[in-house]
């Protein structure tokens, strides 16, 4: 972050337009179709909170959310949902009620949608393939708009409010400022009404950015208010699993950007096909990671990626 923050950012201004809903609407079902969800036995709907919640494999539902002046809101949040549900719809339906026919953890379950959301969705050769079509839709908006200018504007690093909003980067922010909160509350340090405060005030030290209201704030997420205290840290820890995981995806299948740039993500869907879903429960996370990877969850892998992905865009 301090070395790319003397670099000129990319511009993003043309993701701040309006797009028309519906319009949003049918390319998000486009994506999921393209990144193999199933629509025989599942379905997307809206809501204020995007969320993937299941029945069993043969009936995965997710949400999104769609803001017409922020295409980035409802493309990403697709994304994101999208590979919550290709777990779920990849677990075993033999083994439905059973551990073996459950995920494996949190941290292993984010690692599926961030995966689908960042290493492939926010990658050059995803785009290469999908924004023509994307260019077809809004022609108005980003007619003009060359995919390198749209790849540097979808990876802009800046400070935010809103966590599932943010970039790769200060994302990780957002989830230390909750795991922070989290253990305070829980350790009995901090009281739930001084909650706002504090967020407040972690806001304005570790982004810089002033937190106007509560809905902006600390009632932002729904984890919380339904009892799910620990969790936020599986986001990052998810990162860490899908930096790790796409690495040797990679090294399996050194065609990956070239059939990204085609259209084609069926080897990355066979690769987590066959090493992450089928398990269920049968290993911890860290045992999973080793059976798929040679070795227990390493960080170098996203350190690796983040560095070499900013440095490119933010070089140029």
């Amino acid at each position: 972050l301090q070395q790319i923050a003397k670099l000129p950012e990319p511009d993003n201004r043309f993701l701040q337009q309006h797009f028309d809903r519906d319009t949003q609407w049918k390319y998000g079902i486009r994506l999921l179709k393209e990144m193999h969800f199933d629509f025989e036995a599942g379905r997307q709907d809206i809501s204020e909170h995007p969320f993937t919640t299941n029945f069993n494999s043969n009936d995965v539902r997710v949400t999104t959310r769609i803001d017409e002046n922020d295409f980035g809101n409802m493309t990403w949040s697709c994304l994101h949902e999208g590979g919550h549900a290709l777990y779920e719809q990849g677990l075993p339906s033999e083994q439905y009620g059973l551990p073996l026919g459950e995920y494996c953890s949190l941290s292993i379950h984010e690692s599926q949608s961030r995966l689908w959301e960042n290493n492939v969705g926010r990658s050059l050769p995803f785009w290469i393939y999908h924004y023509p079509g994307l260019q077809q839709q809004f022609p108005k908006q980003l007619g003009a708009i060359k995919v390198d200018q749209f790849y540097g504007g979808i990876n802009k690093v800046s400070p935010s409010l809103i966590r599932t909003e943010a970039d790769e980067l200060t994302y990780h922010f957002h989830i230390m400022i909750r795991y922070e909160l989290e253990k305070a509350l829980i350790e009995g340090s901090l009281k739930a009404k001084e909650i706002p405060l504090a967020w407040a005030d972690l806001y304005k030290k570790y982004l810089g950015i002033t937190v106007p209201d509560d809905i902006n704030g600390c009632l932002q997420d729904v984890h919380w208010s339904h009892g799910s205290f620990g969790y936020f840290a599986t986001y990052s820890t998810g990162s860490l699993y899908a930096a790790q995981f796409f690495e040797h995806i990679r090294k399996q299948n050194p065609q990956i950007d070239l059939e990204l740039k085609a259209g084609n993500s069926k080897s990355i869907l066979q690769w987590l096909q066959q090493h992450i879903y089928p398990f269920g429960r049968y290993y911890t996370s860290a045992e999973l990671c080793s059976h798929a990877t040679g070795e227990t969850l390493n960080s170098r892998y996203f350190i690796n990626y983040a560095t070499r992905k900013f440095s490119d865009i933010y070089e140029k």
